[in-house]
């Protein structure tokens, strides 16, 4: 099976009647997902506002009371849907949640390609300086701080990326490997054969890796692909797989996501959240791509989409442990 093949977007299946478990447990998955919506959102109050992070709550409740009341509000909202849709079955849930989390992928997808492709060309013409006869010496400069390229082309070009991954379905991830693979030849042959080589060349590919890696691990996670240290797994019957999927999902999996969110997002100066806001570069300077910031929000990109994707593989595991009927084929099920 093809990576096309494996990334249609699966049947919605028909509405069923929902008991009192799986009400609880779609509570559960939403609540995750509103309260992560509520975090991202007091995170742009923490880097705008200088409002308290979920890390710094004790420094006062001045600051602090935009993270509560966004919580409390994540909470009765996510209750509130759940209570007003009690014919919505665990599946179709997934089935929605899927179909979002698919278009962020997307849209990350194209927003590093974007981004890389243009940013190359600027660093390329930044070190052969070639920008002070096109652009004159002012604006020039301007194309040597990392915080301008950030704000005035970078910003931009993301923005371009969710546009475009409104109107495409494909996600690119074979695309975003053939692209890596030609940029590891453009340096192998200006290397041996022409003896040039810059640092944007060796940071095109590293950023087009972090993002091939950790954009995929999602849409793997969909297709139930993730290599599994399997001993005893393979022989369990739907119902008993349904058990450690949705046990393993919330003590390691969705623990795991939530401890790299509440870190990076932690305050104004954690680990994702201090590189973006000082447009961090490496240390090759002007010479190399504007994009260590990036390579950090990767990070946190990649913890908010496996969190997302991990609430709907919950949603999977209880339906498949209830034996609701709709079973998604996975490409994992269909080897």
């Amino acid at each position: 099976m093809t990576l096309a093949q494996t990334s249609q977007a699966p049947q919605a299946p028909d509405p069923i009647q929902v008991s009192g478990n799986a009400t609880f447990m779609r509570g559960f998955g939403w609540i995750n997902l509103a309260a992560l919506a509520a975090l991202l959102l007091n995170n742009v109050l923490v880097m705008g506002g200088g409002f308290s992070g979920p890390l710094e709550l004790g420094s006062g409740l001045a600051n602090s009371y935009p993270f509560w009341g966004l919580m409390l509000l994540a909470v009765v909202v996510a209750c509130l849907y759940v209570s007003r849709t009690p014919s919505i079955g665990l599946r179709q849930d997934a089935h929605r949640i899927n179909i979002a989390n698919r278009y962020l992928i997307r849209a990350c997808f194209f927003a590093v390609f974007l981004v890389g492709l243009f940013d190359s060309v600027i660093a390329f013409m930044r070190v052969e300086d070639l920008l002070t006869p096109l652009l004159g010496e002012d604006t020039a400069k301007n194309f040597s701080r990392s915080y301008f390229v950030g704000q005035y082309v970078h910003f931009p070009l993301v923005a371009l990326g969710f546009l475009v991954a409104a109107v495409t379905r494909g996600l690119g991830f074979a695309w975003l490997a053939f692209l890596i693979v030609l940029a590891e030849l453009a340096i192998v042959i200006s290397r041996f054969v022409f003896s040039y080589e810059q640092a944007l060349m060796g940071d095109l590919v590293r950023y087009w890796y972090a993002a091939l890696f950790l954009f995929a691990s999602a849409h793997t996670l969909l297709d139930d692909s993730h290599v599994r240290v399997d001993v005893l797994y393979a022989g369990f019957r739907d119902r008993k797989k349904g058990v450690v999927n949705g046990l393993g999902t919330i003590l390691l999996a969705m623990t795991t996501c939530w401890t790299i969110i509440v870190i990076g997002f932690g305050h104004a100066r954690a680990i994702i959240n201090g590189p973006i806001a000082n447009f961090e570069i490496s240390q090759t300077g002007s010479a190399g791509l504007f994009i260590k910031y990036q390579m950090a929000a990767l990070l946190g990109v990649f913890g908010v989409t496996m969190l997302i994707q991990f609430v709907s593989f919950l949603f999977e595991a209880f339906a498949d442990y209830r034996g609701d009927p709709g079973k998604r084929e996975t490409a994992q099920a269909a080897h």
